[in-house]
């Protein structure tokens, strides 16, 4: 199906997988102090999708946040929001109003926490009798009805973001953004608030652009995953393909793929790629071509230790190597063990299997992981 608008016609049918495009970016270029900060050449968000946005400080996430509801400057490119030009050309208060947004720090008004609740539905002129049903409703949601006659800006962190998110909620927004919300929070709270945030995304099915620079968040919440580094948007798509085959160094790095080892491809052989790391050959699944130069990228995790001269488990780890523990650093209920295989490794173990293993600096051990388990980076 195809809309017609005055400035010509975007396809705005389902997708394969079913689902309307509800957001289309297109050659977005942002600017601050006039020089470009973020280029965006292709987005589309899927209407009822978690789209979460990650990537490091600094990188552009919030600026691709701000410039989807036009508080960005912007120079070039389209957005297309239900199918319709949003920019150029659109008054953004029409695009505001069919979104709502949640900051790190709540911005609340210095009035009761129902009236902060009820402030956007006041603004848009909802009807009293819809405004108390909805204040009620969302209040009630998000655990803060005791709260209601309490002056809002004497309350937590938590429960202020509580507010600001029934306040957004109220809204019955087609379109949500988030920015950070759960930043600034302790670890209980934030763990709290997010479990009964998931719980509301699940079930009100609100389309919802999340940027976080916490990987776990992103992979709770996306359906998919947008990496933005350097100011453009890097990859995008479902959490597992981000995470376990990264597009670039910086990439993987981002996701967690601490072991970034220079390598060539010196032989092919059954969907398998052998590629020489300095005086071994390690095996991964890849169609890389013959000699073309490759970083392996390995999960820490995905590294398992074994006692030297023990027995090594038969399966399907088809990479076996001999290390030498340089470092061990406690990390609560895991440990981080830097090796030295030739090459510097990294792999995460727990605690448990630290103490069973007897590890210790300048210990020998087996080193195994699957082919399977490693990604391959053309250099």
């Amino acid at each position: 199906m195809a809309v017609t608008l005055n400035s010509g016609a975007i396809d705005t049918g389902l997708r394969t997988d079913g689902h309307k495009i509800l957001l289309t970016v297109r050659g977005l270029v942002a600017l601050r102090e006039k020089l470009v900060v973020l280029r965006v050449d292709h987005l589309d968000l899927r209407q009822g999708e978690v789209l979460a946005v990650i990537g490091p400080n600094g990188a552009g996430k919030s600026t691709l946040l701000l410039s989807l509801v036009l508080l960005q400057q912007l120079q070039g490119g389209e957005i297309h929001f239900d199918g319709e030009r949003v920019y150029p050309g659109c008054n953004p208060v029409r695009l505001r109003r069919r979104t709502a947004t949640v900051f790190q720090e709540p911005l609340l008004l210095d009035t009761s926490v129902r009236d902060n609740v009820a402030a956007g539905l006041r603004i848009r002129g909802v009807s009293r009798v819809e405004a108390e049903k909805r204040v009620r409703h969302w209040m009630n949601r998000f655990g803060i009805s005791h709260l209601a006659s309490r002056p809002a800006r004497q309350l937590s962190g938590g429960e202020a973001q509580r507010v600001s998110l029934a306040r957004a909620f109220a809204l019955e927004p087609e379109l949500l953004l988030l920015d950070e919300p759960f930043s600034a929070l302790d670890a209980p709270t934030r763990a709290a608030l997010l479990e009964d945030f998931e719980e509301v995304l699940r079930e009100s099915g609100v389309t919802a652009l999340f940027v976080t620079h916490d990987r776990t968040e992103a992979m709770r919440l996306g359906d998919r995953i947008a990496v933005v580094m350097d100011g453009r948007l890097a990859q995008v798509g479902r959490p597992e393909e981000v995470f376990s085959t990264p597009t670039d160094d910086k990439v993987a790095a981002f996701v967690g793929m601490e072991n970034l080892i220079p390598g060539r491809v010196v032989e092919r052989r059954d969907g398998l790629a052998l590629v020489r790391v300095e005086s071994t050959s390690l095996q991964v699944v890849s169609e890389a071509g013959l000699d073309q130069q490759v970083l392996v990228c390995l999960r820490p995790e995905d590294i398992v230790l074994h006692s030297q001269g023990g027995e090594v488990p038969t399966g399907s780890a088809r990479n076996r190597l001999s290390g030498r523990i340089a470092r061990l650093i406690p990390l609560g209920a895991q440990v981080r063990v830097i090796l030295d295989c030739g090459f510097h490794l990294t792999a995460l173990v727990s605690r448990r299997s630290a103490e069973e293993l007897a590890l210790k600096d300048g210990r020998q051990v087996l080193v195994s992981f699957k082919a399977s388990s490693a990604h391959l980076i053309s250099r």
